[in-house]
């Protein structure tokens, strides 16, 4: 399992003062990618490979939102390959190693020159191991079926602080997007995103929402009606 400290900065939290969803996410994905990095198969090493790990999807679990200041551990360790997928688990704890953020994640490897998914390889993984056993949480099944009612609510182009190095917009992007959408005081108890086409830069998004009780659908898709995402609520019942 691989690992790092970290405390909740202010910048980090959402009205409540507790870590917000797009910060969370930036936490998860930022776990992985320190992984890759100190392996010496980070960004630059897939890039000379001609290869590089994208996101098909995410499911997190907030247990507990972190609040301002709180010391915490963000973890992670891949669980499975299996022709162009890995799987990874991911999560947050709190200084006594209770659960805050439980997350499951599926990645495929792509061919940057043939412009296609690549079957994972021994050397893509090496170093990576495969030791743990797969978080205990409940995993979704299925995909996030397009919206059949919906409303659509303007464009939103997509600017250079969306585009990271892939020169596509940003994983935790879709879910920042997305959550603008949520209803004054909704609390996340589920995130779940799915990817579908990278947009990038000077792209429009068409968000359409759809709304059903304690759960909010965010449908991100072009004008023609492609979908970039789907971002999926489910709301916290009761205190926190």
């Amino acid at each position: 399992m691989y690992r790092f400290d970290s405390r909740v900065r202010y910048s980090e939290t959402d009205e409540n003062g507790t870590l917000s969803v797009t910060a969370a996410v930036n936490y998860l994905q930022d776990c992985s990618t320190f992984q890759s990095e100190d392996m010496g198969k980070g960004i630059e090493y897939l890039k000379e490979h001609g290869k590089a790990w994208w996101l098909s999807s995410w499911q997190i679990l907030f247990d507990r939102c972190p609040r301002l200041g709180e010391p915490i551990t963000i973890a992670t360790y891949p669980y499975d390959f299996k022709g162009i997928y890995g799987y990874r688990n991911f999560m947050i704890l709190d200084e006594k190693g209770e659960y805050l953020v439980r997350a499951n994640s599926i990645w495929f490897l792509y061919d940057l020159n043939a412009g296609r998914p690549a079957r994972v390889t021994e050397e893509d993984v090496r170093g990576y191991g495969i030791h743990e056993e797969p978080l205990k949480m409940e995993y979704a099944s299925g995909h996030l079926p397009p919206l059949k009612e919906y409303e659509e609510m303007g464009t939103v182009d997509v600017a250079h602080h969306h585009i990271d190095t892939n020169h596509h917009v940003n994983n935790a992007k879709y879910a920042e997007i997305a959550a603008e959408f949520l209803p004054e005081g909704f609390r996340t108890e589920e995130l779940r995103v799915e990817y579908r086409k990278a947009a990038v830069l000077g792209d429009r998004i068409v968000p359409r929402v759809g709304r059903q009780p304690g759960e909010v659908t965010v449908e991100l898709r072009s004008p023609e009606g492609e979908r970039y995402a789907a971002v999926w609520f489910r709301e916290k019942k009761g205190k926190i």
